[in-house]
């Protein structure tokens, strides 16, 4: 058997490994359970997939988000290494052939959302399979305190009775001490050993600052820390507003989230990997697969709905080691806001049976009926349709897509259905004398039977592929041959497919996880909670606040949060220190080289006063940047 760094050294092209990654590789090499806790950037894949790698058979990895499965299959295959993922819209066919194929075709690894293990036809697969390990990530969610609780989790331990011989692997970014005992129950480990890195980001700066007008305060923030940057918004319009914003200003800006398609996405993330643009400004959508590691600020205009979640979104800063900044903006109309977006927004028993009755209806499902079936949704239009709030009803199928009803994928998407309305003889002299469209027209009668008899769904991104076109021309020439009645042609644009699970079973389908939901319902509370008061008490070191909250005791104030900067600048500075600033500023507006001259500091004493100054509003920065007295 090679050794681990060998596999780390040929695929990953590093030449050591982070800490605690060596001992979890053999931990795992040596056939033991292990739960392992390490922060957002710390490196969990490797700990196993190059176990996973170094065995002989095929690794199961269950994972709760699409998005995070598909980019660490592309991943993986990118490096020679043949994995798949049984995501969502796969008919019983696909899932055949590609669980076939993970029995004979020498696959590494096969990604699956705990739903999937419900399927017959998935679990005997697996059976027949020659497993090395079973792998969970996300595992917090397996657990009713966790703050992403997904009840088919518990299923998981289907795999163990499946393979009982395979050991297990549970990885998650973040988890209390109750949590981790629940991981350990749940998944029936035997004397596990667990692996946890200290939270504490030495090189972060936590900064919590008061502003009026965040927009301003953010450009402050981006033109002093010029490095790559994130701006997480709480939805999709204010990621265009403030790209826009800062683009018209010369702040070169991408925007993410997910109503985007998966090439817009591809698009945007590129020219900020690359560094053409300073900054993304995004909903939480975009988190998954991100390891930039020179990005130097992560600013939140808005307040997270936990510290799990803004533990992880501040994360993405100084991964490189430099010193980095988290900041959240905070104004005096954010909790209320807070709590009208994550706790007003909670769909309530009553309003997820209207909501689930609909849906139904929507796609025409009868009682007892729909289960495994697949449809495509356009979220506006059914809101609308049925004069359903946004957020609530958004919050509402969250609901059902976590407790296992249903299974939503958002992701943009042209659907259409054609029937060519001409016969045959016609329709090849039209194909002779229009070339482009011809290649077009050829396609679709290869790839689709009884286009000529009735309205028949095409994947115009696969036409595309085909004609080596792009897909708005496709859509051109459709439409084209439509409108010179060669052809029927309908297209529309959906924002999400959702896939059925269970039957429809209208109150008993909703009481059933009704407990479940108001327990989850009371734990959101109470994280948002935590969040407003991390946010509120400016006495403790921020560092220390976050630490704490994740049970780990750090006795050393970290010096660089806003909570140290503000009793270190109380201390550093006497009234005088001050009162000499606000002086010279009483009869004009002076620049910092100016007030170097005149004041007798040096700068680096000079640049922290007038910081303090502005961040307790004493004073403020001109248009002409100089400073001078704050007048209202």
């Amino acid at each position: 058997m090679k050794h681990p760094i060998e596999i780390l050294e040929h695929y990953w092209k590093f030449s050591e490994f982070k800490p605690q990654q060596e001992a979890i590789i053999e931990a795992v090499l040596a056939n033991e359970d292990c739960i392992v806790l390490l922060p957002t950037g710390g490196g969990k894949s490797i700990c196993f997939q190059i176990p996973a790698l170094l065995k002989e058979g095929i690794c199961i990895v269950v994972s709760p988000l699409i998005a995070l499965m598909q980019d660490q299959v592309n991943n993986l295959k990118e490096k020679g290494i043949k994995a798949m993922a049984l995501t969502s819209g796969l008919n019983y066919d696909d899932i055949d052939r590609m669980l076939d194929n993970c029995i004979y075709g020498n696959y590494k690894f096969l990604y699956l959302s705990p739903e999937r293990l419900q399927q017959d036809l998935v679990q005997e697969r697996i059976k027949q399979m020659n497993v090395n390990l079973i792998a969970v990530d996300e595992a917090h969610c397996i657990s009713q305190w966790g703050h992403d609780f997904r009840p088919a989790y518990r299923d998981i331990k289907l795999l163990r009775t499946l393979h009982p011989n395979v050991n297990i692997i549970g990885l998650t970014a973040s988890a209390t001490s109750k949590v981790i005992e629940d991981i350990i129950t749940q998944l029936d480990c035997i004397a596990s050993q667990i692996f946890k890195t200290s939270f504490h980001r030495p090189n972060l700066a936590y900064l919590t600052l008061d502003c009026e007008d965040k927009y301003f305060k953010t450009v402050q923030i981006l033109k002093k820390y010029a490095g790559s940057s994130i701006i997480y918004v709480r939805n999709r319009k204010a990621t265009l507003e403030i790209s826009g914003y800062l683009n018209n200003i010369g702040i070169t800006s991408g925007y993410y989230h997910g109503g985007l398609s998966a090439k817009e996405k591809n698009t945007q993330f590129d020219l900020w990997s690359a560094n053409e643009n300073q900054v993304m400004v995004a909903t939480n959508a975009f988190g998954m697969g991100i390891d930039k590691a020179n990005v130097q600020t992560v600013i939140h205009h808005n307040l997270p709905e936990s510290l799990e979640s803004y533990y992880q979104e501040a994360g993405r800063a100084g991964r490189n080691s430099e010193k980095a900044y988290a900041v959240i903006l905070r104004s005096t109309s954010d909790e209320m806001s807070s709590k009208n977006q994550y706790i007003n927004g909670l769909a309530d028993i009553k309003f997820l049976k209207n909501v689930y009755k609909r849906l139904c209806n929507y796609f025409q499902i009868s009682y007892g009926e729909g289960e495994s079936t697949v449809h495509n949704f356009n979220f506006k239009l059914f809101c609308s349709t049925y004069n359903l709030p946004s957020i609530l009803t958004y919050n509402a199928l969250k609901i059902l897509d976590r407790t296992s009803i249903i299974s939503m994928e958002e992701r943009f998407k042209n659907t259409a259905f054609i029937q060519i309305i001409i016969g045959n003889s016609a329709l090849f002299n039209y194909i002779e004398k229009h070339p482009k469209q011809a290649l077009i027209l050829k396609v679709i009668l290869r790839s689709h039977e009884g286009v000529f008899d009735h309205s028949t769904e095409i994947f115009t991104h696969t036409i595309a592929k085909k004609t080596n076109l792009s897909e708005d021309e496709v859509i051109k020439q459709l439409t084209a041959l439509n409108k010179a009645e060669i052809i029927h042609f309908e297209s529309s644009k959906t924002d999400a497919q959702i896939s059925y699970i269970e039957p429809r079973e209208d109150d008993k389908t909703i009481h059933r996880i009704s407990k479940i939901v108001n327990q989850q319902h009371d734990l959101k509370k109470a994280k948002l909670q935590s969040v407003i008061d991390y946010i509120k008490n400016d006495g403790i070191c921020k560092s220390k606040k976050l630490l704490s909250y994740f049970e780990e005791s750090n006795s050393k104030q970290c010096g660089i949060c806003s909570s140290c900067l503000e009793s270190k600048n109380n201390s550093l500075f006497s009234v005088n220190d001050t009162q000499i600033i606000l002086n010279l500023l009483k009869t004009e507006a002076l620049s910092s080289n100016k007030l170097e001259v005149i004041s007798t500091f040096n700068r680096d004493k000079l640049t922290s006063l007038l910081t303090n100054l502005l961040e307790k509003g004493l004073i403020e920065i001109t248009e002409q940047n100089t400073y001078k007295l704050k007048t209202s």
